[in-house]
């Protein structure tokens, strides 16, 4: 319990003092299951943008700008819907790692 209200904690304290641009791109990561080494662990799972902006506190719209815009980045690729629909690139760290 204690760690799930921490990580509330930050969440909250992240919404207020980070870009939306590095917010979505951390759920991005976490949702693509990157582990220690910035390798994928696992396909992305289908979510909606609707969902990530609930999430993250921005409206759809937003979410889906960030989303072209990381894409024409490079840090994401369309998939087709059986592959998981994106593949987050490992270079998506660098919005996350960057001050």
């Amino acid at each position: 319990m204690l760690a799930r209200n921490t990580r509330i904690e930050e969440d909250l304290v992240g919404q207020m003092f980070n870009r939306s641009e590095k917010r979505l791109a951390k759920m991005l990561l976490l949702l693509a299951n990157f582990d220690g080494h910035g390798q994928a662990r696992s396909p992305l799972p289908i979510v909606s943008r609707e969902l990530l902006a609930d999430l993250l506190g921005l409206t759809r719209s937003k979410v889906n700008a960030l989303m072209n815009k990381f894409r024409k980045l490079g840090f994401l690729e369309r998939r087709s819907e059986r592959d998981g629909g994106v593949q987050v690139h490992r270079s998506m760290l660098s919005v996350v790692l960057q001050e």
